[in-house]
């Protein structure tokens, strides 16, 4: 099987590369010329298409002799709506119209999306497709919107939505800051504690959208993904205190005021270097909701899949991963 895969050179994607080339499939990636393909280097079977999910044309010519579609390309920060829009929306809309100008016979066109595509649980109760979406930042609303364009498009295109929460795992950038923050010896928390979430290890979320490419589901089937646990944030920061072998000497309980300042503060700085930054006041959105949780007991039975790797083992091999390659 050849699969098409966008946002292969980035963290879920080569993850889902490294597991498809290993079972003996081709993986053709889609990636910029100025993409770092140091995940991917070393990986049998692998075909590099030169373009960006922006450019159609680009995405028309990787598609030939393709047998599924993985779309996990997108933005996680951005300097303005319209960059979440332009990639995340349109670029989704981009892969759809190609898929099913070139390749309208494919087995599966998997998109991932994101658990902040929904929005956080109200009340701590694990949201389910049933939930009905209510995304708060302009992340998840460019994630939700694009989960439209992939599920109006059911009808014409065998296509199907995975939903991680927060991912973790070797080569990841985000949840790194709590490594990093640890390594410092100084860890900050927000909030009066009693914060929850959902978590799932990067090769078990590959798992997983690897396996939608053969499940036998309807079009426009929407699956989470988790761990099988909802975890209180402060056992994710002790087991990351465990895994690196080292206690923060110092946990500061920063208020939100200071946090909202942080948040402005990187927001100026963002405009004066014309870079995106993840900490903005649209962020703090995020941040004061208690609860991202989330149930993937329908991709169990539907997609066969089950979690492999529990929290304290997949904290302790990221962290091992981070010190071998010179991140920490």
């Amino acid at each position: 099987m050849r699969v098409l895969l966008s946002g292969g050179s980035g963290f879920l994607g080569s993850h889902i590369a490294e597991q498809l080339t290993k079972s003996g499939h081709t993986v053709r990636t889609l990636v910029r010329r100025s993409s770092n393909k140091k995940f991917l280097e070393g990986l049998s079977n692998i075909e590099f298409a030169n373009g960006t999910i922006e450019d159609r044309g680009s995405i028309e010519a990787a598609l030939d002799d393709v047998d599924a579609v993985i779309h996990s390309a997108g933005l996680v920060k951005a300097r303005s709506q319209a960059e979440f829009e332009a990639t995340n929306v349109q670029g989704t809309r981009n892969m759809l119209e190609a898929t099913l100008a070139k390749a309208p016979k494919i087995k599966r066109f998997v998109h991932v999306s994101s658990l902040a595509a929904v929005g956080a649980s109200e009340d701590g109760t694990p949201v389910t497709t049933a939930t009905v979406p209510h995304p708060v930042t302009s992340y998840g609303r460019s994630k939700l919107a694009a989960e439209q364009a992939v599920l109006a498009m059911k009808g014409q295109l065998p296509v199907t939505v995975i939903r991680p929460p927060a991912i973790y795992g070797p080569r990841d950038q985000e949840i790194f800051a709590f490594f990093q923050s640890v390594q410092r010896g100084i860890l900050p928390t927000v909030g009066k504690g009693g914060s929850t979430m959902s978590l799932i290890h990067g090769a078990d979320c590959a798992a997983a959208c690897i396996r939608a490419i053969d499940a036998d589901v309807p079009s426009g089937s929407v699956y989470f993904v988790e761990d099988g646990k909802v975890h209180p944030l402060t056992a994710l920061l002790e087991e990351i205190e465990r895994g690196m072998g080292k206690k923060a000497l110092l946990r500061i309980a920063l208020p939100m005021p200071v946090i909202t300042a942080a948040a402005l503060a990187s927001e100026v700085y963002g405009r004066l270097a014309k870079k995106a930054v993840m900490l903005n006041r649209e962020k703090i959105n995020e941040i004061r909701q208690p609860h991202w949780v989330c149930d993937a007991s329908d991709t169990r039975r539907d997609l066969g899949w089950e979690p492999k790797v529990p929290l304290a083992e997949g904290v302790r091999e990221t962290a091992r991963w981070y010190k071998e390659n010179g991140w920490l």
